[in-house]
């Protein structure tokens, strides 16, 4: 058996429609979230975050600053449904990691906070996130794979909002 490595993704695969690359993408993505999902939730809950949907909440409002950031812009950048968010921001604000404060302009807008207990708990996760993704990707890819992988699953987003923005 040759040890020589395929010079493309297309030469792996070898499939005889090239189409069948979409599929093979679409299946690997799933595949890879229900095999890392599992493990960052487990790493999380161990700081009382329940679903990693909640850190990802909390990082967007830290990035907000002292102004906060607005719900209805939490849900755009995270392609959260708006029932889906209003369910977890209810149960940060209930375990006490953000406030909310309604703004009266007569469309029921929201600007989130963090609070202390947030913003401490902000800083002690980041690290425990960092852990795991490096735990369970530093071996498998290098940070060139890594980068490319991400630009890749950007371009992915509707609209191609985030192009030329740094992400995650």
């Amino acid at each position: 058996m040759s040890s020589k490595l395929p010079v493309s993704a297309r030469e792996f695969f070898n499939d005889d429609n090239a189409n069948v690359g979409f599929n093979r993408l679409w299946f690997n993505m799933m595949r890879a979230h229900r095999h890392f999902y599992p493990v960052i939730t487990k790493a999380l809950k161990a700081h009382g975050l329940n679903d990693p949907i909640w850190y990802e909440i909390l990082l967007q409002i830290h990035r907000g600053g002292p102004d906060g950031k607005l719900m209805g812009e939490i849900e755009t950048e995270l392609f959260l449904p708006q029932y889906a968010l209003s369910r977890h921001v209810s149960r940060l604000e209930k375990a006490g990691f953000l406030r909310r404060e309604f703004i009266a302009d007569g469309r029921r807008k929201q600007v989130l906070f963090l609070t202390n207990k947030g913003v401490d708990l902000h800083g002690a996760v980041w690290q425990t996130y960092h852990d795991a993704m490096q735990d369970m990707l530093a071996d498998r890819v290098s940070s060139d794979e890594a980068y490319e992988a991400a630009l890749t699953l950007i371009k992915l987003l509707p609209g191609g909002e985030f192009i030329g923005h740094k992400q995650d």
